[in-house]
């Protein structure tokens, strides 16, 4: 049967359309799904925000929970949209980049101490003991310094294990920097960083991994995110702040660590904080992406979608906060965030002009 010419004609325009639109999938589906990669200090608050953000403008976060330094190795190789990280960059990681990156504070957290005991009280410890805990220097959970800050608990003759992170971490960062305020041989012996040659002690990949551990061994203890020690019901001590109160691990202490004069950049440190009534092994986390988004490849659309990621992830994302055990930006936090997200450039131009963004 002879087929004329004209039919082949449409057979070949329904072709070429078909092949076009199969074509076309991945680049649209690439640009409704950004990727994510590092802290798991605000892992559960991502979930929950990246799903509820989901459901709201069918635009997919992909966040793999690979922690801080895992986020930042793969921002610097290009292979995410955003890096997070609970450990702010210092100057010479940022010229270890071909370009500018910047920070986006998202949210507050606490670093606590956490432990495996009978009957799991509620102690109060204070920076040396900390300290000396995590040195090796004190290894029995009837210490006398230890019972002599906690009178009325029966605490048993029962080894310490030292339960640490194995893997490039924020939360390792915080509690480090903590730790390096407040302890002289601390700094000295160890010092602070998302990886230190820890003195004694187990290491767990992960927030996970370390609350696994704890749970699993008796006269454990570890330094986990706030949420991680609450989901496993593991107790958090009271830890002694500067102002000589014992500091319980919550919003409102953690809020008001704060509250303190924020840089435009955002990066600081807020562990050891002079506030009277904060907790002293809190935290900002960050979102780390490059101030220029034209770079392999990438789309103007796709820059696009980051950053309303980012705007809403500080406005209307700030609701997920609380319910998570996690603190809101301060109001002056959320205006020094708005301007740096305003900053983000594609061939030179805001981006933010693009999504009508005031």
């Amino acid at each position: 049967m002879k087929i004329s010419i004209s039919q082949s004609l449409a057979k070949l325009i329904l072709l070429f359309g078909f092949l076009f639109q199969f074509l076309s999938i991945p680049v649209f589906s690439q640009d409704r799904e950004l990727l994510g990669a590092g802290a798991t200090f605000p892992y559960v608050l991502y979930s929950k925000m990246f799903d509820a953000y989901y459901k709201q403008t069918n635009v997919k976060v992909n966040y793999q929970s690979i922690g801080s330094g895992g986020g930042i190795r793969q921002l610097k190789e290009k292979t995410v949209d955003f890096g997070a990280s609970d450990a702010f960059l210092s100057d010479e990681q940022l010229r270890e980049f071909d370009s500018p990156v910047l920070h986006i504070p998202t949210c507050l957290g606490a670093v606590v101490i956490t432990y495996n005991l009978p009957g799991n009280p509620q102690l109060k410890l204070t920076p040396d003991v900390i300290a000396d805990i995590f040195l090796g220097k004190i290894k029995k959970w009837n210490d006398p310094r230890i019972t002599n800050l906690n009178p009325g608990i029966n605490l048993p003759n029962l080894n310490i294990t030292v339960v640490h992170r194995s893997d490039g971490s924020g939360t390792t960062f915080v509690f480090t920097d903590y730790l390096s305020k407040v302890s002289n041989e601390w700094a000295q012996k160890v010092g602070r960083g998302t990886s230190v040659a820890w003195p004694v002690g187990l290491g767990g990949k992960g927030n996970e991994g370390v609350t696994g551990l704890v749970k699993q061994i008796p006269g454990a203890v570890g330094y986990v995110e706030l949420i991680y020690a609450k989901q496993n019901k593991l107790p958090q001590a009271l830890v002694k702040n500067k102002s000589g109160k014992f500091i319980n691990p919550e919003l409102s202490s953690i809020s008001a660590a704060g509250k303190t004069k924020i840089p435009d950049d955002t990066r600081i440190s807020i562990t050891d904080t002079d506030a009277e009534d904060g907790y002293p092994i809190s935290s900002f986390t960050w979102i780390l992406v490059y101030k220029e988004q034209n770079y392999k490849g990438r789309s103007l659309e796709r820059a696009k979608q980051l950053v309303k990621l980012l705007w809403w992830i500080v406005h209307e994302g700030q609701a997920y906060t609380e319910p998570l055990d996690y603190a809101k930006l301060p109001g002056e936090v959320v205006k020094k965030a708005e301007k740096i997200i305003k900053s983000i450039t594609y061939n030179g131009k805001p981006v933010y002009q693009e999504v009508g963004i005031k």
